[in-house]
């Protein structure tokens, strides 16, 4: 009885034994399967997307001709069937390398227009918080809803002080035009005048008080909010620039002193040829010393930063008149809490531009003599862009001089309304 039961409980134990290896080996086998299905599909996912990457950075490798290897200018193809995948090497076609061509055109297409995009934004930005800062006045506000969908060629910012009304008169009377006149030229030809100046130290004191009675006269002033003083000019520019930009869309923004004469028709024909260009900065090109003893004039006190006594300037234009694109005044407008100011304002500016991507334009008409240079120049069919003398930085009594200099070196009257661009 014993040895009975003895040996049922062993036959039970060995069937039980056996039953659990089955199961094992089934649960071995099917993990196994599975294994397989997924590392298979994991490859095929793996050799995807090294493909990928090899199609995505292949214009690299054809661009670099000096690198040579094994494979040469062969590309993968991957062939799927089924559950199999198949590696074939075949020869890059010239047909391929058109596609690489026309997908890094669109590329660069792409950053170019994102680029183009940040700029606008920025540009936007800086417009709202330059135009509707608290000093502006509500002229400039009503300029902006006005002139926000217009595109202009270009605004020219008369760079004038408050003691400077006879010269301004002296402006008005000769290569400016006056009333309707100068409407029209900024709806028929694009063409924007305004005479540029800030403020006085004391808020409505008599300076402010009579700038803004000329202002309702003649309705040509820009307003900036900026205080008025010699050592400021710089400060002055940067602001000029950032508040043209945010005012008015144009292709050009000019900055001239009030005491030199310019020919618009000259000056509109000589800007049209760089309107491909994006980044352009246009003037009579220099790079004079750096006057690094005090009480002379244009006195740099920071001369150090140029290296040994005796140095010069880099390039820059000269500050009597000179034009930059729309992109480096929005790019002026963007940065003007870091853009640092010399003592001169000429350099100030070129130094704005020292490590961008811009095209300088030494264009000489823009810095003629006065008679007979300027005349001479006219007689032989080289009208001049600007005038004015050296020695003065601007046209010597430019009050008294200024009907002469435009009399015998002025454009005809009419040249600016049958320019075309």
């Amino acid at each position: 009885m014993s040895v009975k039961s003895k040996g049922g409980i062993a036959g039970d134990l060995a069937k039980r034994y056996v039953m659990r290896r089955n199961w094992a080996l089934l649960l071995c086998f099917g993990s196994f399967c599975a294994g397989m299905f997924f590392t298979n599909r994991l490859q095929m996912l793996l050799i995807a997307i090294k493909h990928v990457r090899s199609r995505m950075w292949i214009m690299p490798e054809i661009r670099n001709t000096s690198r040579t290897s094994e494979v040469g200018d062969n590309q993968l193809k991957i062939d799927s069937k089924g559950c199999s995948t198949e590696v074939v090497v075949k020869n890059a076609s010239s047909d391929g390398l058109q596609e690489l061509s026309d997908t890094q055109h669109v590329i660069r297409m792409i950053n170019k227009t994102v680029s183009d995009l940040e700029m606008k934004l920025a540009a936007a930005r800086a417009a709202r918080e330059t135009v509707h800062n608290d000093y502006s006045v509500s002229e400039n506000s009503k300029t902006l809803e006005s002139t926000s969908k217009r595109k202009y060629l270009m605004v020219i910012g008369i760079n004038t002080a408050f003691s400077s009304r006879k010269r301004r008169d002296s402006v008005r009377m000769t290569w400016m035009p006056q009333g309707e006149k100068r409407k029209k030229l900024e709806e028929e030809k694009g063409i924007v005048i305004r005479f540029v100046i800030g403020r006085s130290s004391t808020s409505g004191g008599i300076l402010n008080r009579a700038i803004e009675a000329e202002e309702l006269m003649q309705g040509d002033f820009m307003r900036l909010d900026h205080v008025e003083g010699y050592m400021e000019l710089s400060a002055k520019t940067k602001t000029y620039f950032s508040t043209a930009v945010a005012m008015w869309d144009a292709e050009f923004y000019v900055k001239v002193d009030d005491d030199v004469h310019v020919n618009l028709a000259t000056l509109w024909a000589t800007l049209s040829r760089h309107r491909m260009k994006s980044r352009v900065y246009v003037g009579c090109m220099k790079s004079g010393p750096v006057l690094a003893r005090k009480g002379v004039r244009y006195h740099e006190p920071e001369y150090l930063k140029f290296g040994a006594a005796g140095n010069k300037y880099f390039r820059h234009a000269t500050g009597q008149l000179y034009a930059i694109s729309k992109e480096l005044a929005t790019y002026i407008s963007i940065n003007q809490d870091l853009l640092h100011k010399y003592a001169n304002e000429d350099v100030s500016t070129g130094s704005w531009f020292i490590g961008l991507d811009v095209d300088y334009v030494d264009e000489r008409r823009l810095c003629c003599g006065t008679p007979p240079d300027c005349e001479w120049k006219a007689q032989a069919g080289n009208i001049c862009v600007a005038s004015f003398d050296w020695r003065c930085s601007g046209i010597c009594n430019s009050v008294e001089r200024m009907a002469e200099v435009h009399r015998r070196c002025g454009e005809d009257e009419n040249a600016i309304w049958s320019a075309r661009s």
